[in-house]
């Protein structure tokens, strides 16, 4: 590594647009599942993590769940009958 870099004829590279359709953010997701999605990239022998984490939200987005209102009340008896069982 050099002590001192000289930037004076230095020029910033092209700065791409997204791709219509999409829209870059910042988000935190828990290692163990970001390690998955990555595993199964490299098992499928490449690819973008990114795209099949997009898939799993399409997925999970348009495909045919409960609603929300509905699981809240499934897990909630769910939990009520195993207090009273265990």
């Amino acid at each position: 590594m050099k002590r001192e870099y000289r930037f004076e004829g230095a020029k910033r590279g092209p700065i791409l647009p997204p791709e219509p359709g999409k829209t870059r953010i910042t988000i935190r997701i828990d290692s163990d599942i970001l390690d998955w999605f990555r595993e199964q990239v490299h098992q499928m022998g490449g690819g973008s993590y990114q795209t099949l984490v997009n898939r799993a939200l399409r997925e999970y987005v348009t495909g045919n769940r409960e609603a929300l209102e509905e699981t809240l009340r499934r897990v909630v008896r769910e939990e009520l009958a195993s207090r009273r069982t265990g």
